[in-house]
Order: structure tokens, then sequence, then C-alpha cells
């Protein structure tokens, strides 16, 4: 009875620091850092207080939108009406973004340099004193911009994901006209293994020179494809 009392006691000895070393030593295995982001962006721009920018500014004088009439503005005195015959909403654009300490789990610096499609955009004016009619035709935007991520991505092919805010500046071209903006973004995703899916939505300050100093606001919300190494 002592023996086997003795033999019992013995093994709980052994055991007993076992398991609390065994949990003290083991982690889940962390994501390595990721350094770069290769995207494809599909786009959809949406105008914001287009009547101001760049209408009132294209002719000049306050600008107000039309009710079931023939065209989409007039000026306030009603001696200018203004039809917008084009706003194409739909773009493509695609960027490059650079972590210079590595993204993996918590925040982390973001650099990207992209570009994008904007809205094809037709104006005619009719009326006293109107303006030439306007187009904006075949425009790209590239654009610089910093932001910060908060990652927490997976190793493997879990499932991990981000969000980010930032802002940028940017050169406009086009056929026709050049020109530049400022913008702030936001947005997020998931990810698996290398592969990911991020939405973020741009607000962007256009300006131009050509005819008149006119600017105008876009809000591109774009869906990517992201390709993380």
């Amino acid at each position: 009875m002592v023996h086997r009392s003795l033999c019992f006691a013995f093994v709980l000895a052994i055991a007993a620091p076992v398991a609390p070393a065994s949990a003290q030593t083991y982690s889940g295995q962390k994501a390595r850092r990721h350094f770069i982001t290769v995207s494809i962006d599909r786009l959809h721009t949406q105008p914001l207080h287009f009547a101001e920018h760049p209408l009132a500014d294209l002719v000049g004088t306050e600008v107000a939108s039309a009710q079931f009439e023939d065209f989409d503005y007039r000026t306030r005195d009603g001696s200018v009406l203004i039809d917008v015959a084009e706003f194409k909403r739909r773009g493509r654009g695609a960027g490059v973004t650079l972590y210079p300490f590595g993204l993996s789990v918590g925040p982390a610096l973001a650099l990207r340099g992209s570009f994008e499609d904007l809205p094809d955009i037709r104006i005619a004016f009719d009326g006293a004193g109107a303006p030439p009619d306007y187009a904006l035709t075949e425009a790209r935007a590239y654009d610089l911009s910093a932001a910060v991520y908060v990652a927490d991505r997976s190793a493997g092919w879990g499932l991990g994901s981000h969000a980010f805010v930032g802002g940028g500046l940017g050169r406009i071209t086009s056929g026709l006209r050049t020109g530049d903006r400022y913008f702030g973004e936001a947005g997020g995703g998931f990810s698996s293994g290398p592969l990911g899916l991020e939405l973020s939505v741009k607000f962007a300050m256009n300006r131009m020179t050509d005819p008149v100093d006119h600017r105008f606001l876009t809000v591109p919300v774009a869906i990517r494809g992201t390709l993380t190494f």
C-alpha cells in the first residue's frame, strides 16, 4: 500500500510541471511580414456639389438644378441653361502599395502609387452670355499617397483583414487639358494567403485652369483585387 502511494506521488510530481510548461511554450503561428501589394481597381464615381463645381465656376455665377425641364441646371437669373450630356461613372485603375516596415499584425505605414480613370464629362451651355461647351475626355489621374494600415493577417491561407485611412496628391492628364488634385481615402478588406479583396472610398478635389480656373469633386468607390508579397 505504501509502495503504491509512493509511485502515485512520484507520477504526480513529474506530470505537474509538464502541463504548465507545455502551455507556456505553445503559441499560434504568426503571419510573416509583407512589403508590397499590387492591385487592379474597378471604379464607380459619383459627382458631389456639381452645381457649385464645376458649373458655377464655368459660367461665373450661381447655378441651381432644374426640375422637370429639358435641361439639368440653370443660372439663378435664368439666362444660361445647362445640360450635362455625359458623366461617365465607371472606370478602371491600378496601383502598387509599399510597406516600408512590413505589414503583418497591428499598425503599418503604407506608401501607394496609383492611376485611375476620371469620368468623361460633357456639358452644353445655351443662352445669352453662355460659355463654350465643355468636354473632359480620356482623363487619367496619377496619384501618390500615404496611409496608416491596421492589419490582422493570418499565416498561410487563413482569413485576415485590414483597414486604412490616408491621403495624397495627384496629377491629371487628358487629351485636352491638365490639372492637379488632392484627396483623402479610407477603406478595408479581407485576405487569404497572398490574395485579397478591398473596398475603398476616395474624396478627390480636382482642379484645372482651362478654359477658366475650375474644380470638380469626385467620389470614386473602388473594388480592388489585390496580390500581396
